[in-house]
C-alpha cells in the first residue's frame, strides 16, 4: 500500500516538473500584459558593524506594459514599456525567456560579459531569463525551472549583475550585484522577490558589503489603460527590432563582451533614441538603418586589443569602481 502510494506521488511531482517544461510557456505568459508596478527596496545587514545602511526607499513606477513582441513553443520575448502620460512612453527593459538555453553570458564586473557554453545535461528541462537594458545591451542572464508548490508557481535563480539604475548613479562603494531573483505568479499578476547581496570584487575575492531585500510588484490592470503604449510600439517596432538583430548578429561572433559606460558623456541609449526620432523623422532612410545602428554600437564595443589594455588599466582603479548601467 504505502508503495503505490509513493509511486503515485512520484507520478504527480513528474507530471507537474513536465508541466513547467517546455510545455511551461504558460508562466511567461503571465508575466505579459498592462500592470500598476511598485518597486520596494531595504537593505537588511551588513557584516561591517560600522556600516551606515541607506534609507529605505519606495519607487512607484506607474503603470507599465509588458509586450510579447515574439512567441515560440520554446522561447517568448517581452518589451517593458513605462507609460509617464499618453504621450510620453519610454521603452524600458526587455526579458527573453529561451528554454533549455545551451549559450550563456556571464557579467563579470567592468562592463564585461564572458559566453559559457552549457552541455544538455545542464540545461534539461530549465528556462533562461535574459535581461536586457534600454539600448538591448546586456544586463544578466538566469536559469532554472519553474517549480510548482503550494500551489504556487515560482522560477528562482543567483547571477551576477551590474549596478541597478538606482544605485550607480548614487554611490560608488561596490561593484558587483549578486541577485537572488524569485519571480512567483499571483492571482493578481506577478512579484518579483530579490534577496540581494552588495558585493565588492577584487580580482577573485569578494567582500560583502550589505545584503538587500527587494520587491518588485506587478498587479494586473485593464489593458485599455496601455493603450498609449500600444501605439508607441507599432510605431517604433521597426527601428528597435533592428537594434535587437543587430546585437543578435554581434554575439554569434563573439566570445567576450566590453563596453564603455559612456562615450562623450552620453550613455548608448541616448544615441539610439536621438537616432530613433531621426529615423521617424525621415531623416535616415530604412535601407541605412543598420550600418546607422551598428555605428552607435561599435562607439562603444572594445575589441580584443583594447579590451586587454583596458583590463591591465582596470587592475590599477580602486575597488569602489562603479560598473555596468542598468536598472
Amino acid at each position: 500500500m504505502k508503495k503505490n502510494v509513493l509511486i503515485s506521488i512520484m507520478m504527480i511531482s513528474f507530471a507537474d516538473a513536465a508541466a513547467q517544461g517546455s510545455n511551461g510557456k504558460q508562466n511567461m505568459e503571465k508575466l505579459c500584459g498592462c500592470f500598476n508596478v511598485e518597486f520596494k527596496y531595504a537593505e537588511t545587514f551588513s557584516p561591517d558593524k560600522n556600516y551606515k545602511f541607506h534609507e529605505r526607499e519606495k519607487i512607484s513606477a506607474g503603470k507599465e506594459m509588458a509586450m510579447p513582441i515574439e512567441i515560440s513553443d520554446k522561447k517568448i520575448v517581452i518589451q517593458h514599456l513605462l507609460i509617464v502620460s499618453d504621450s510620453t512612453i519610454i521603452k524600458h527593459w526587455r526579458e527573453e525567456w529561451t528554454y533549455e538555453n545551451p549559450v550563456v553570458w556571464n557579467f563579470k564586473g567592468d562592463n564585461t560579459w564572458e559566453k559559457q557554453v552549457l552541455t544538455p545535461a545542464q540545461v534539461k528541462g530549465n528556462w533562461t531569463q535574459t535581461v536586457w537594458e534600454v539600448s538591448d545591451a546586456p544586463r544578466y542572464q538566469g536559469s532554472s525551472n519553474w517549480v510548482t508548490s503550494n500551489g504556487k508557481n515560482f522560477w528562482q535563480n543567483t547571477t551576477d549583475a551590474p549596478l541597478p539604475r538606482r544605485e550607480y548613479s548614487q554611490r560608488s562603494d561596490y561593484n558587483i550585484l549578486k541577485r537572488q531573483n524569485t519571480i512567483i505568479i499571483t492571482d493578481t499578476g506577478w512579484i518579483h522577490d530579490q534577496d540581494n547581496q552588495k558585493i565588492i570584487r577584487t580580482g577573485n575575492t569578494d567582500k560583502l558589503l550589505v545584503e538587500e531585500k527587494g520587491i518588485n510588484s506587478y498587479k494586473r490592470m485593464d489593458s485599455t489603460k496601455c493603450a498609449a503604449a500600444k501605439i508607441f510600439w507599432k510605431n517604433n517596432e521597426l527601428y528597435w527590432t533592428k537594434v535587437r538583430l543587430a546585437w543578435d548578429k554581434y554575439f554569434v561572433g563573439h566570445s567576450i563582451l566590453y563596453l564603455r559606460s559612456e562615450v562623450d558623456g552620453m550613455l548608448m541609449h541616448n544615441y539610439l533614441n536621438e537616432q530613433s526620432d531621426e529615423f521617424a523623422a525621415g531623416k535616415i532612410k530604412e535601407s541605412e538603418l543598420d550600418k546607422s545602428i551598428m555605428a552607435i554600437l561599435n562607439k562603444f564595443l572594445l575589441d580584443k586589443k583594447e579590451i586587454a589594455i583596458q583590463n591591465r588599466i582596470t587592475i590599477k582603479k580602486p575597488a569602489n569602481i562603479v560598473t555596468g548601467k542598468s536598472f
